[in-house]
């Protein structure tokens, strides 16, 4: 993807956060510049991969599977005494899908804040295999159980949240506008935590055709962009 392009995708979401009136912390806001001066400070947003996050699944075509999110918490998978908690606040395209993939060891809650319907395929994985098992399951959609058949389909509209659990094959996208959902987990791993059904990438491709608007968390490590611990 080019840079100029996901420069327009981050300024879209931060108008689609806006009209919800969701606020974000004051450093998601930082120009290059700024993000350099307090670089010292900035260890643990580093770290934890906090921050605005885009994705093509290596696909080529976000527009038709992408997702745009912001980490706004987390711990480190790698301290047992951090923070065991993360949040996410994900800016879902109509018709866009995030495709079937499944977590080893996070729980999370995916939770429809606003817009259009959110839906989700969900398909329980063999423990052994990890490919798609044909067991019914159950699922809990803001705690009342629901019994479900393989590739069974949940809609959510705002407010309405689903808990899904490690080995839980999960796909979704928006329907009828785009849709503004929070993710409320266990400590997010993207490096060591997600299984795709298919082989896909989970960071982008950049072409750098323009200066960054807002830095997202693969440019963290970036050495072009001069951010250390000094």
């Amino acid at each position: 993807m080019q840079r100029s392009e996901i420069n327009g995708l981050v300024k879209e979401a931060e108008e689609f956060l806006e009209q919800f009136r969701f606020k974000l912390p004051p450093w998601a806001s930082w120009d290059l510049d700024t993000w350099r001066k307090e670089s010292p400070r900035t260890r643990q947003i580093r770290e934890r991969y906090l921050g605005w996050d885009l994705t093509d699944f290596g696909q080529g075509d976000f527009f038709k599977r992408g997702l745009l999110l912001f980490t706004i918490r987390n711990g480190d998978p790698r301290k047992r005494a951090s923070k065991t908690y993360a949040e996410k606040i994900l800016v879902i395209r109509d018709n866009q899908e995030t495709p079937y993939h499944f977590h080893w060891q996070k729980t999370e809650d995916i939770i429809n804040r606003g817009g259009g319907t959110l839906v989700l395929e969900l398909t329980p994985a063999d423990h052994t295999t990890e490919e798609p098992a044909q067991d019914d399951f159950t699922v809990y959609v803001d705690g009342i159980a629901r019994k479900c058949e393989p590739r069974h389909r949940v809609r959510l509209e705002p407010g309405e949240s689903i808990t899904l659990e490690p080995y839980l094959y999960h796909r979704f996208w928006a329907e009828g506008g785009a849709v503004l959902a929070g993710e409320v987990s266990k400590v997010n791993d993207d490096k060591r935590d997600n299984r795709f059904l298919e082989p896909l990438g989970r960071f982008p491709r950049v072409e750098e055709d323009d200066a960054p608007y807002r830095l997202l968390v693969f440019d963290y490590d970036n050495p072009e962009f001069g951010l250390n611990d000094r």
